[in-house]
């Protein structure tokens, strides 16, 4: 068999470990109204949504802002904050896999794009975070993906090299982004797919 390079796997979070359903959330935060869709877009894909991520507002800010912008009610911003919390449920297989790629001798590693906030509720209600070797998240560093600069967080903070490590995350362009700095990597659609790529890349657990 071919010698494996890869030494880290790095793992996202959303959609790899718990899932993140954006129009769920705003089904759930705002009853069945037209183009939830758009709505969905209009939040998570603005600069607020940005700027909570990277750090530079906190939830507490950003539900003002929000309310400033959309009109929310008060009850309507704290549902909506309330679901984009409780839907982020495990993923089926997700963590396992991470346990046993850890424990055949890989180094295993979280890189998120995420918000203080969730992070603390996520560390509260799951147990699967003291399993990685170490973690980088955006709204702690002040970048997100696929920014070159977050991925160099990583590799400077825990002294790797990209081109022993493999990437992992379900959005295309965080994968591109990632291979484009030397890293191997997988666009994550389930638990079996990824562990079938990942052993294609010579990886043994």
């Amino acid at each position: 068999m071919e010698y494996c390079k890869i030494k880290n796997v790095v793992f996202d979070i959303g959609n790899v470990i718990v899932r993140w359903a954006p129009i769920e959330i705003i089904r759930l935060s705002f009853g069945e109204i037209e183009r939830p869709e758009q709505l969905a877009k209009s939040i998570f894909q603005s600069e607020l949504w940005a700027a909570l991520n990277r750090g530079e507002l906190s939830e507490s800010g950003v539900k003002v802002k929000f309310r400033e912008e959309f009109s929310f009610s008060p009850e309507q911003i704290e549902q909506l904050f309330y679901y984009i919390k409780q839907t982020q449920l495990l993923l089926f297989g997700s963590v396992e896999l991470v346990k046993r790629v850890k424990s055949a001798g890989y180094n295993v590693y979280a890189l998120t794009d995420n918000v203080i906030e969730i992070v603390d509720y996520l560390q509260s209600q799951y147990d699967f975070w003291p399993i990685f070797d170490g973690t980088i998240v955006s709204a702690e560093v002040g970048c997100l993906k696929p920014q070159p600069e977050i991925f160099h967080c990583l590799l400077n903070e825990y002294n790797l090299h990209a081109s022993d490590s493999v990437f992992i995350d379900d959005m295309p362009h965080n994968v591109e982004g990632a291979k484009l700095l030397g890293f191997s990597a997988i666009q994550f659609e389930n638990s079996t797919q990824c562990e079938q790529e990942l052993k294609l890349l010579g990886l043994s657990f």
